[in-house]
Order: structure tokens, then sequence, then C-alpha cells
């Protein structure tokens, strides 16, 4: 399972996880070092550098100011959607969805991902870039972070064919319990764009998930990214004193503003993914 040689993919995403670390232990507003020192600090070539750079420009978390460098983004505003039923399930969406891999191999963790997973950065994950398609065309680029000690003997097939979490639970035994994921708008770069098939800087969502098992053990560290003009996120709204799920009370529901609901009445959702019709 391993790679002798780290693919194209590989070598972004772990540029991508070092720039990453170095924004999240400064403060907004504070430079990082040059590409050209980046470079040099993390021996990889300056199109692999700036391929990750761009990516992180464009999810806001890095800014670029001309003359004057890089700096860690302003810090953003975090909502939390509630689903109704607190259950872990995928977003249901038409089509039939089919997964290409574009790498597949095991090696240390890292700090970031060590970080998110609870293990330690010596530690061995599988990782697993693959091209999500539906009714055969690209639809989202996932890269998938696991602890490889849980999954022994995870093949390519498996990764390709099904659904990933029953493979976990019928295969390996591992059974999901719960998942914590984020999205924000984003937009594409380059060899984003080329394996998508759209338009460099086309508008794209980004998801990053962890997932934990039965036990409360981080299974598994996802960030997609979703084509934004064939994917779109539905949530259907239960408001009032007819919403049976935990309350949100405090701050704002996304296409609420806030006050709306100053009363305190309680809001409840439920949110899936939505495919759009091919042009």
């Amino acid at each position: 399972m391993k790679a002798d040689v780290p693919g194209t993919v590989l070598k972004r995403e772990r540029a991508r996880d070092a720039v990453l670390e170095l924004i999240e232990s400064r403060s907004p507003g504070d430079a990082i070092p040059s590409e050209r020192a980046l470079c040099a600090l993390l021996g990889v070539s300056r199109p692999t550098l700036r391929a990750a750079v761009d990516e992180l420009v464009a999810a806001g978390l890095l800014v670029r100011e001309h003359g004057r460098g890089m700096f860690v983004a302003p810090e953003k505003i975090t909502q939390e959607l509630v689903s109704a039923d607190l259950s872990l399930s995928l977003p249901q969406a038409a089509g039939a969805w089919s997964s290409r891999l574009l790498e597949f191999t095991t090696l240390p963790a890292g700090a970031r991902v060590g970080r998110r997973l609870r293990m330690s950065p010596a530690e061995d994950i599988v990782y697993v870039a693959r091209l999500r398609l539906v009714d055969g065309a690209p639809m989202a680029i996932e890269h998938l972070h696991i602890r490889a000690a849980l999954v022994p003997g995870l093949s390519a097939e498996e990764l390709e064919d099904g659904d990933l979490y029953e493979h976990l639970r019928h295969t390996h035994g591992v059974h999901v319990r719960e998942a914590v994921q984020a999205i924000e708008p984003t937009v594409v770069t380059r060899a984003e764009a080329q394996l998508l098939e759209v338009p460099e800087l086309s508008p794209a969502l980004l998801f990053e998930r962890l997932t934990s098992d039965t036990a409360g053990v981080p299974v598994e560290y996802v960030h997609s990214l979703y084509r934004g003009d064939r994917y779109r996120i539905v949530s259907r709204l239960a408001l009032g004193p007819a919403a049976t799920a935990p309350l949100v009370r405090d701050g704002h529901h996304p296409g609420i503003p806030p006050g709306d609901f100053a009363h305190g009445d309680p809001i409840a959702s439920s949110t899936r993914g939505d495919i759009q019709a091919g042009g």
C-alpha cells in the first residue's frame, strides 16, 4: 500500500497541511514566510507551494498583499447547523455516485492531521485522494485521512465501490457514530479545475469533516471540494414551538437575520445535498 514517490496531489496536500500548521500557530494579521522561504523550508517546488497557497487564499485563510507578503486572514464567523435526528448519514442526492482513485498510500499522519485524529504525528494513516463522479461527471475531489491501524488491508475496490462507512463496518469492524462537518464557499485552483472540468476560479463548496466511532475515537478526517455549479446544500427548518430538535437560541441561523426570533422560539433543521442538472 505504501507509495515510493508521492504523487502531485499528495505533495500539494502535504504542503497545504504545513502552511495550515503555520496559520494555526499564528493570530489574524500575522505574517507568514514568503513563498521562496516556504519552498526551502518544506523542500517543495515553487509551483507545488503556490498551488497550496492559492487554495488557502481562495478558502479565505490567507491574504496576499502586493509588495508586503502573506498574512493570516481575519477569523470567520461560525454557525452550527443542528440535525433533526442527530444521526450520521451522507447527504442524499440524485444520480449514480462512483469514485476514481487519484492517490492511495500509507504515510505518517504529520502534526496537523495527527492533532485532528488525536494520534502521534509518527503513526501511520491511509491517505486517499479520489474524484467523486455523478452519472460519470466529476462532482467533487475528496482527501481522506484514516487511521491505518483501523483498516488493515483496506483495498482500492472498497474506496471505489459502495459506501465507505458500510465497508468500515462490515469489513473492518469500525462503527462510526458522529461527525462534525464545516462547509465554506471557495473557488477552485487550476489543478482542481482540470479534475472537475470547470474553469479555473469557479465557485465551489469546501467541506471539512471529522468522524468518530462509538467510543468517541476519531476515525477519519476528510476535506472535500464540491462543484459550486452542480452541488448545493438544502436545509429544511422547523420554526417555533413545533421544532423538536435541540434548541438553537443564540446567535442566528444561516439565512435568518439576527433578531428575527428574539423571543427565543427554537429552530430545528435537517440538511441534505442537492445535485443540479448539468448544462
